[in-house]
């Protein structure tokens, strides 16, 4: 099994702890992990905000990047769903515009192949309880893209309730937006804030010590506005608890959470 970790923009720039994580977690379970280094953006910026050709080089270098891989695991629901949902559309469009059907070949061969991480554990690796550690109350967000577009269900909270010491805390609301969409945070700035400060209301309301979800990029929204407030909550990506054992909790690292955050 050859599996490659496609980090993305957010975790390389912002949130390399993430990426760390998910290479820790996936070789303690026995996995060997590859990172080609021509990978770069999914294009999901540019196609969110109607860029669509100039989208297609990106999957082109995707393809080129992860072609030789079994799997591509990424700790973004928001990254996989670009992949499995949009791509096959760039291609779709590009051969019937007749500019041939490159495009949809390579969307073909990057979509079953490519998993967010707690659908690789789940689906792929058949397991759920990986081993971790980490003594703290969690609440969990389920974001919109792996909540809509992957459907990863209850995948993320069965490896959540695995782990040791961790006491996982319903969010109300839990299925509502966080506010961040990406560019409509840019574009709809007052109504993004409304929306975050909803989730912060509910998060604060579980009386948790960490938030947790599968993508970065509403955990920097959520992040910020929780440090706005004061609140000592920490977010944390949900690879950074699966990634903790006892013995690195022994030696400081338990409890931390993502690097960045709006923190």
């Amino acid at each position: 099994m050859r599996v490659a970790l496609f980090v993305t923009c957010i975790n390389d720039l912002l949130q390399p702890r993430t990426g760390r994580a998910v290479v820790t977690l996936l070789e303690r379970l026995g996995v060997e992990v590859g990172f080609p280094e021509e990978q770069s953006c999914c294009g999901q910026p540019q196609f969110n905000t109607g860029y669509r050709h100039a989208t297609e080089p990106l999957v082109r270098r995707f393809h080129r990047a992860f072609r030789e891989y079994d799997y591509v695991v990424t700790p973004s629901g928001s990254c996989a769903a670009m992949v499995r949902d949009n791509y096959p559309r760039i291609g779709a469009k590009a051969a019937a515009e007749g500019r041939g059907r490159e495009l949809a070949e390579a969307a073909a061969l990057a979509v079953p192949k490519t998993y967010e991480l707690t659908e690789f554990l789940v689906d792929v690796l058949k397991v759920e309880d990986v081993g971790a550690y980490y003594p703290h109350a969690v609440t969990y967000h389920p974001t919109c893209h792996g909540l809509r577009m992957l459907g990863l269900g209850d995948r993320p909270l069965r490896l959540l309730r695995h782990v040791k010491g961790l006491e996982l805390r319903e969010l109300p609301g839990a299925e509502e937006c966080c506010g961040f969409g990406g560019t409509f945070a840019v574009k709809n700035p007052a109504v993004s804030a409304a929306m975050g400060a909803d989730k912060v209301r509910h998060v604060l309301g579980t009386g948790a010590e960490a938030v947790c979800t599968v993508d970065n990029s509403c955990l920097l929204h959520i992040g910020g506005m929780l440090t706005r407030q004061g609140s000592a909550v920490r977010p944390v990506h949900i690879a950074e608890i699966l990634a903790g054992t006892e013995e690195s909790a022994g030696a400081g690292d338990s409890g931390r959470g993502a690097e960045g955050g709006g923190r």
